[in-house]
């Protein structure tokens, strides 16, 4: 099947082309997997420059919920377009207002909220630590081991699902403590229940020990953690976070940048939980593509945020107003019901494919964000990163784009419109990518028992 869209060599002559002018120009410091250029897409498809199509399950890192290019988001955006591109925060503009507004009427904060407007995840994240200490007049955080928060100096004090991301930029933010986020699969306490047993870590051990809870102004936690392996939380774990934060006077901060907007089949992955935060950030899904984020906090505490206090100069740019209006209607209204209708229908063609293949040590998700984690074998766990490396590539040959979160998990996070065509699709795709990859590693075995 692949080969019926695939008609070139990858990356063929019109993708080596602008390799070639990009590798002269532009920093080397992105963290490409493999050579996709794109030339344009729809839905949940892509072409790249020499013709090729792609069936598109990474969409630009779970940013293009609504699809690639949806008409109704383009119309939006090219509304808001000729009207004016630009006035800056100093000024006021309707859009900007009713997004406030709607994320108002959305939030899963009880009661009335207010939103600061950024650009991206790592800007509402650094805007969201600000306000904490802000109003807390405290100066510790907690973060978890794993997580994903962005790269600017606030943010990437946090940061720690990969060592290469902090590596050459210390000292970061002063201030930050990391604990373990809760891996059942992966336990690292004693007990059943790694949700509890974190707790326990972090009342029982570290605040008696080394962090005084009166100095800590926030927990900054992804409910469902995205780059550090796609990892769902023990039920029971949020709320008991939200127990131990209100218990000490700490503000609870939810990075919702990839999990919120319908990802989840939630509108924000929290309510999985019920569990409400005291500030939330967003950004990822939010714009379908135009860069966009927001902090989203309760009015008593932002409204503690004085004039100057913090701003900046693109946030609330009236075409990402207009294309996040137009996602949130799309998201609500259609697509946040669609990613858990085919998201449920996904994850079991997952655990299908998973009995096929020994290497799969675990499928997991909420959703359309899902992971496939993969091991050496069932037994020991060992993370196959090799495999899976292997497989994101073999994919992209295929005609299947893809990307890899933690050690070794495949995540899947398509446009939340697709359908159970497309993940039949996608799941072929795969099939025939493992074997291909699973059959590579036996050849290059039985080389090397030849050669001994």
């Amino acid at each position: 099947m692949h080969k019926t869209h695939i008609k070139t060599d990858l990356p063929g002559p019109k993708a080596r082309e602008l390799l070639a002018r990009d590798a002269l120009v532009v920093s080397p410091s992105y963290p490409r997997d493999y050579p996709f250029v794109i030339s344009h897409g729809k839905g949940a498809q892509a072409w790249d420059v020499d013709g090729n199509r792609f069936l598109d399950f990474a969409a630009g890192i779970a940013v293009c919920g609504t699809g690639h290019s949806h008409p109704a988001v383009v119309r939006a955006v090219q509304d808001a377009a000729e009207r004016f591109l630009h006035i800056s925060s100093d000024y006021w503009h309707e859009g900007q207002i009713r997004l406030a507004e709607r994320m108002n009427q959305l939030s899963p904060i009880a009661g009335p909220v207010m939103s600061f407007f950024a650009q991206s995840g790592t800007e509402s994240v650094e805007a969201a630590l600000k306000l904490a200490r802000y109003v807390t007049g405290r100066g510790r955080f907690l973060g978890f081991i794993g997580g994903f928060h962005g790269r600017t100096m606030g943010s990437l004090a946090f940061t720690s699902s990969k060592y290469t991301q902090q590596k050459g930029f210390f000292p970061t933010m002063p201030g930050v403590t990391h604990v373990p986020y809760p891996n059942n699969y992966r336990p690292l306490f004693a007990g059943d229940d790694q949700g509890q047993a974190v707790l326990r870590y972090i009342e029982n051990e570290l605040f008696l020990h080394s962090v005084p809870a009166g100095e800590v102004a926030a927990i900054l936690v992804e409910p469902i953690q995205g780059e550090g392996g796609y990892l769902v939380p023990p039920d029971g774990f949020l709320a008991g976070l939200r127990t131990l934060c209100d218990r000490h006077g700490i503000l609870l901060i939810f990075d919702e940048v990839q999990s919120g907007v319908g990802r989840t089949g939630k509108m924000f992955a929290a309510q999985h939980w019920n569990v409400e935060p005291d500030i939330m950030t967003l950004a990822k899904g939010l714009g379908s593509g135009l860069p966009i984020g927001m902090v989203v906090a309760k009015r008593s505490i932002m409204q503690k945020w004085t004039r100057g206090a913090h701003g900046n100069t693109f946030g609330g740019n009236p075409l990402c107003c207009a294309a996040a209006l137009a996602t949130l209607d799309l998201v609500e209204h259609q697509y946040c019901a669609n990613a858990a209708k085919v998201g449920e229908y996904f994850i079991a063609k997952l655990r299908e494919f998973a009995a096929k293949y020994p290497v799969v040590g675990e499928v997991r998700g909420k959703g359309l964000m899902i992971g496939m984690e993969l091991v050496t074998d069932r037994g020991s766990k060992t993370p196959a990163k090799k495999i899976c490396d292997a497989l994101i590539t073999r994919a992209y040959h295929n005609g299947l784009l893809l990307l890899a979160c933690g050690q070794s998990t495949v995540r899947f996070m398509p446009p939340l419109m697709i359908t159970e065509s497309d993940v039949d699709e996608a799941v072929e795709l795969l099939h025939h990518s493992l074997d291909e990859v699973l059959a590579s590693e036996r050849s290059a075995a039985s080389r090397g028992v030849a050669a001994g």
